[in-house]
């Protein structure tokens, strides 16, 4: 931060900087335990890569140890959400798989999401709901974007 106090910035940089802590605060505010979140993005990363996921391809892109991913994926393989399958691409490779039981987890815990997401946002009109839903989908593909690149680059 410049040598500027946080008051005598201008208002833009004001709310920039302040889009760190609000994220922050999106996360812990999450209506789920942590079991269900942790679960939920596994689910979620599987069903959206573009590829075969691997528990390294998935440790990668939750930014986690490859350990702490082995022992989530193992606990959603318990539950009956994950499976392990052999690669089409390479039959020597292991990959993770959804089961119609983790589809259905995935849908019920984006239901949640959105209820919550209805409730905190109750004062905003219906056009500030979309436009914040659409540019905050937006914002999470273009990080997912941009970390996939700054991977690739550290390669």
């Amino acid at each position: 931060m410049s040598s500027a106090s946080f008051s005598e910035q201008p208002p833009e940089d004001q709310a920039l900087d302040q889009i760190g802590p609000a994220l922050s605060r999106l996360r812990r505010r999450a209506p789920a335990s942590g079991r269900d979140l942790s679960r939920n993005l596994v689910l979620n990363v599987i069903a959206d890569a573009p590829d075969e996921t691997t528990v390294g391809g998935l440790a990668a892109e939750m930014g986690v140890a490859q350990p702490v991913a082995s022992r989530t994926v193992s606990a959603c393989i318990d539950d009956g959400l994950l499976r392990r399958a052999a690669s089409q691409a390479d039959g020597r490779r292991t990959v993770l798989e959804l089961t119609e039981h983790g589809e259905a987890e995935r849908n019920r815990f984006a239901a949640e999401q959105r209820k919550a997401f209805q409730e905190i946002t109750a004062a905003w009109s219906p056009e500030e709901r979309v436009q914040f839903a659409r540019l905050l989908v937006r914002y999470g593909a273009d990080a997912t974007a941009w970390s996939r690149k700054q991977s690739a680059s550290g390669d």
